[in-house]
């Protein structure tokens, strides 16, 4: 605790001394914010990426002021930019008297700056620009982390994010990469026909899925309105519409809890298309993991937390057949649901409160058994029609869907069906769900205005839902979602 009280009182002594600076700066005309812009040509990563047609040649770079040696009337600096850092030749000769001494006395390290001069290299090889001009274009008024220690404090690192990203390149690196991730699913995605839309985040009712969502209310129209906690109904009545291939990408919002793998506002991109089943859905899926490791990683081995993992092989086993593989039992030799309650009571399988039919029971075990076994890319299909309510049913074994998710390092990646099209069954599904939710309080409902849409009548459709975030975690080697999202949801500090 004394180690604490005395770094934030050196801290608050830096704030002040950089104040007074700002002061004195202010007052010899020179205000380090009435810049509006500077003529930057290049950047670090070209002119480091191609020395030989930089050499010689003058830039115009700017960037943050990461490190200052003064060597009386010749100095180095780096300045950091988006790409990372480049080093500074300065000299009293080249900038001039006033200015060198502004820099050896008013700049900070943290500060903006900005730089003319000509590229060449030190007699240690390093690329530098030998400056010609320095100026002074936003002043940092708080010091950024010391240098060997930076931010520790992991719930510093997320609250924290723009420091994170001044201090740590390698977090730099994560975020763009997942912009290079985000890029290639829309690529694929628009390559093959797909239309990109953008459905409702507001909704004005809560539907019976098991997803809790977060209400807010709409003062004019003097209504309660839910966040959406997926884009499915919406992108289907698309399907109605038309369109046949259709596709959004965007926030989704569950009042739920939040750990490594959770965060109550996440990414999805949810894919439909007309006239295919699960089967095909199942290979778009792979050619699309192809495609973005490709793109992203220009590989499809791919190594997470010390495993490789390998993209262009995919392993396919039935609910069944996993929970067997895992577990021993074999569900299709049991044929009612006592028998099913009898055999969880003996392997020690939990069932929550009204989810104990043979249908919800082979779910359980698959939680309990099988999901962390997956580590390869591998998917499960044929799931129970009770945990399947949007899923069309298997004409072979009407208690079962054609669904399937798949799975990599233990982790659900994505949720596909053959979509249920019989507004019949939809509506009756979705009523049963409804109720459910209503006997636990809530205010679930039937979406009637989807029920309408498939009353017109929805083609035969294939439909995947990813979480885009997971997927970032594993191309980029994170070990938790917040790794990956640049302002998780975090719990204010306490005043």
């Amino acid at each position: 605790m004394d180690e604490e009280i005395t770094l934030q009182e050196e801290l608050a002594e830096q704030a002040r001394i950089r104040r007074e600076k700002l002061s004195k700066l202010r007052e010899e005309g020179k205000d380090p914010y009435l810049a509006t812009s500077y003529p930057v040509d290049t950047d670090s990563k070209a002119i480091k990426g191609d020395f030989e047609a930089f050499e010689g040649k003058d830039v115009v770079v700017a960037g943050r002021l990461m490190s200052r040696r003064i060597m009386g009337k010749a100095s180095f600096s780096h300045i950091s930019d988006r790409f990372g850092q480049l080093q500074l030749y300065i000299t009293r000769q080249d900038v001039g008297e006033e200015v060198y001494t502004a820099y050896k006395k008013d700049f900070d390290i943290g500060d903006i700056v900005g730089v003319k001069g000509f590229v060449f290299k030190t007699q240690t090889g390093e690329v530098s620009v030998h400056a010609r001009e320095l100026v002074l274009l936003s002043k940092a008024l708080l010091p950024l982390p010391e240098k060997y220690n930076g931010l520790q404090n992991q719930d510093t690192k997320y609250r924290l994010r723009h420091i994170d990203l001044i201090v740590n390149q390698d977090v730099r690196d994560t975020f763009f990469k997942r912009s290079k991730i985000v890029r290639a699913i829309r690529t694929f995605l628009d390559e093959r026909g797909f239309l990109e839309a953008e459905t409702p985040i507001l909704l004005p009712i809560e539907i019976g899925a098991d997803a809790r969502p977060f209400k807010t209310h709409h003062n004019a129209l003097d209504l309660d309105m839910y966040l959406r906690i997926e884009t499915e109904l919406y992108l289907k009545r698309l399907i109605v519409g038309g369109f046949e291939k259709v596709y959004e990408m965007g926030r989704i919002f569950r009042n739920e809890g939040m750990d490594a793998k959770h965060n109550p506002e996440f990414t999805t991109v949810e894919i439909y298309q007309a006239y295919i089943d699960y089967h095909a859905v199942m290979d778009f899926v792979e050619e699309l993991y192809k495609y973005v490791a490709s793109e992203a990683c220009g590989t499809l081995r791919i190594e997470y937390m010390g495993t490789m993992l390998d993209f262009g092989h995919w392993e396919k086993l039935t609910m069944t057949e996993a929970v067997k593989k895992y577990s021993g039992v074999d569900f299709d030799k049991i044929t009612t649901d006592e028998e099913a309650r009898s055999i969880a009571a003996e392997k020690g399988v939990e069932l929550e409160k009204g989810k104990d039919t043979k249908g919800h029971i082979l779910a359980a075990f698959f939680d309990a058994f099988v999901e962390d076994k997956l580590i390869q890319p591998t998917f499960i299909y044929d799931y129970p029609v009770e945990i399947s309510p949007l899923a069309k049913r298997k004409p072979s074994d009407p208690t079962m869907t054609e669904r399937f998710e798949y799975f990599m390092m233990g982790m659900e990646m994505g949720n596909a069906f053959s979509e249920l099209n019989d507004p019949i069954d939809q509506e009756r599904r979705m009523a049963e769900q409804a109720a459910k939710k209503r006997a636990q309080g809530t205010n679930a409902q039937v979406d009637e205005d989807f029920i309408d849409a498939l009353n017109h009548g929805m083609p035969p459709t294939g439909g995947l839902g990813l979480g885009v975030d997971r997927l970032v975690m594993l191309l980029t080697n994170s070990s938790n979602i917040r790794d990956v999202l640049l302002f998780p949801t975090m719990k204010p500090r306490a005043k």
